[in-house]
C-alpha cells in the first residue's frame, strides 16, 4: 500500500448541494398565500374594507394562489 503525502488528495471533494434559502422562501411563500386566502375569505362576508385589498375582489384569490405556486417553485430548488 502507497503512503500517501500529508498535502495529496484523496479524491474529488464533496459538493455542497441545495440551496440554503430555497426551504425558508418556500414556507414564507406558502404561509403568505394562505394567509392572503383566509384573510379575503374573511372580511369578504363583513363590512370591514382594507383600501387596496378589498378593491382587489376575486383576484385576491389569484394572489394568493400565486404565493402557493410560487412555493412549489422553491421546493423545486430544495434539495
Amino acid at each position: 500500500m502507497p503512503l500517501r503525502k500529508k498535502n495529496e488528495s484523496r479524491g474529488p471533494k464533496p459538493q455542497k448541494i441545495g440551496n440554503r434559502w430555497a426551504a425558508p422562501a418556500m414556507v414564507i411563500s406558502a404561509v403568505i398565500g394562505l394567509l392572503w386566502i383566509v384573510v379575503f375569505y374573511t372580511i369578504s362576508s363583513t363590512d370591514i374594507t382594507i383600501p387596496w385589498y378589498s378593491d382587489l375582489g376575486q383576484w385576491n384569490l389569484a394572489i394568493g394562489m400565486g404565493f402557493i405556486v410560487a412555493a412549489f417553485g422553491f421546493a423545486m430548488k430544495w434539495e
